[in-house]
């Protein structure tokens, strides 16, 4: 049995690549906004990014109740699933925009700075929330588990607020959608 001291360093192994990714995905995400393909997706990705988030969303919530009925294994495979849709999230995002023109939101009004409130909000946690999904990924993985307890308490609800306001802002810009 591994003391902490020993799990410790065994989570330090992996801080160069949490540090990297942490940085290289928001970066890569906003440079590849940047790049137009001129290509038309054979289907329109909003509407399927937005149940990933939800379905996102559910997974968390699920994880949630079994690790808290002590149903470990069960809640691993549910985090090691929100991980995956999280990614293919984020490559239907990057997809869709690279091949379309950003929607406008046309609401006018409270409704509008609710949107942008909303929008603003999580772009921002989207991009915080990566280190502290790897970090948390990191301390389950090697079986750091007092340490991973303590940042899932953050984890948790910063990643399920990003799930569901990814549903809530496509729900919101959706009529607009040309």
């Amino acid at each position: 049995m591994k003391d902490n001291q020993d799990k410790v360093l065994d989570d330090k192994k992996y801080n160069k690549l949490i540090v990297v990714l942490s940085i290289v995905i928001p970066v890569a995400v906003a440079a590849l906004f940047g790049i137009k393909i001129d290509a038309e997706l054979p289907v329109f990705l909003p509407p399927i990014y937005a149940s990933i988030n939800a379905i996102t969303a559910l997974v968390l919530v699920l994880a949630f109740v079994a690790i808290k009925s002590k149903k470990v294994i069960l809640h691993e495979r549910l985090m090691k699933f929100a991980i995956i849709l999280s990614v293919l999230f984020l490559l239907m995002y990057i997809a869709y925009h690279m091949t379309s023109d950003s929607t406008k939101f046309g609401g006018e009004g409270i409704v509008k700075y609710l949107y942008y409130f909303i929008l603003i909000s999580h772009i921002i946690l989207s991009i915080a929330v990566i280190p502290f999904v790897l970090i948390t990924y990191v301390r389950a993985i090697t079986n750091n588990i007092e340490r991973h307890k303590r940042i899932a308490k953050i984890t948790f609800p910063l990643w399920l607020y990003v799930a569901i306001t990814g549903v809530v802002v496509y729900i919101m810009i959706s009529p607009y959608y040309a």
